[in-house]
């Protein structure tokens, strides 16, 4: 059976994307399915059930472009997920795919949570030890919603707390002592923006990284704003950082109770914070444990001995 389909009204470019990407991508759904684009037509060959199902889907794409300023792989992933009225991945689906063109998507029932709860959530804790993916899931989810047009900028912040060195005594201008705290968030970034437009977003301002207290005096909107190793923030810091929270924005706050380089360990403002706001609506707090860190298999025994160490230790000092 064959099936002319014609655009009208629309570019065809918005719907087949550059390179005929989001068609390319769309196709791939009907492997019995022969589709050839001549322009502002598509020409279906293949059986009738195949047909008429292309035809429905396509439509849902074609309505999903009115509604949004552009098409991604991942709204035809939606809208075969059942999805069609929205832009939301499934907790399994691929979030966003990395410069080497492998798709990040969550690795474990707990980072699972983590996408369900962004799209649900305006404010989100993810805590739990190193090497559980926890940054690096925020941002890819931050990507992602840039790359949708959800939001406008990627903001991600960390406070600069030395861990064994001072900062007056690195080398080098403000940015030059501050860049290696920050230096996480630029690798998890060069990891799925190409290095040119990753370059490119920064020197205008789409994406920004800054030390915790350049946040201060700041109203932040239409943005996904990240605080990694909130551990070592204070209460003051944390209050100062989440009232910065703006309309149409995501803050996701990510941290490690157990390594707080703070001069007191008591002083973290990371678990206070959960303690005062956990059940609030609009609030998520997602714990990670050992059993989800996703780094080289070392890295469980690593965390678990120094984690019996640190018990002991209590023991003793309880005795």
């Amino acid at each position: 059976m064959k099936k002319t389909i014609t655009l009208e009204a629309i570019d065809p470019i918005e719907i087949y994307g550059v390179g005929n990407k989001i068609l390319t991508e769309f196709c791939s759904y009907f492997p019995h399915l022969k589709v050839v684009a001549r322009g502002n037509e598509l020409i279906l060959e293949g059986r009738e059930s195949d047909i008429a199902e292309f035809n429905i889907r396509f439509a849902q794409l074609i309505d999903r472009r009115h509604h949004k300023m552009n098409l991604t792989a991942y709204d035809v992933e939606d809208i075969f997920a059942g999805e069609g009225r929205t832009s939301r991945p499934t907790a399994d689906m691929v979030i966003v795919h990395g410069t080497d063109g492998k798709p990040i998507r969550a690795r474990n029932k707990t980072q699972q949570e983590l996408v369900k709860a962004y799209f649900s959530q305006d404010l989100i804790f993810a805590v739990g030890p190193a090497g559980t993916g926890k940054t690096y899931m925020a941002i890819a989810l931050a990507v992602r919603a840039l790359k949708n047009r959800e939001i406008k900028r990627i903001i991600l912040t960390r406070p600069a707390v030395e861990a064994g060195e001072r900062l007056g005594f690195l080398p080098g201008d403000l940015k030059d002592k501050l860049d290696p705290y920050l230096q996480p968030l630029y690798d998890a970034l060069a990891d799925m923006i190409p290095s040119r437009k990753l370059q490119e977003f920064m020197a205008d301002g789409t994406i920004q990284i800054a030390p915790l207290a350049y946040m201060r005096g700041r109203t932040l909107d239409q943005a996904c704003v990240i605080l990694d190793e909130a551990q070592n923030t204070n209460l003051g810091q944390m209050k100062m950082f989440l009232t910065r929270m703006g309309m149409n924005a995501k803050f996701i706050v990510t941290g490690d109770a157990t390594q707080v380089d703070l001069p007191r360990k008591s002083d973290s403002g990371l678990l206070q914070s959960i303690h005062l706001l956990e059940g609030i609506k609009g609030v998520s707090v997602i714990r990670f444990g050992n059993e989800d860190i996703v780094r080289h298999p070392l890295v469980t025994k690593i965390v678990k001995a120094f984690d019996q160490k640190a018990e002991g230790s209590s023991d003793a000092v309880a005795e």
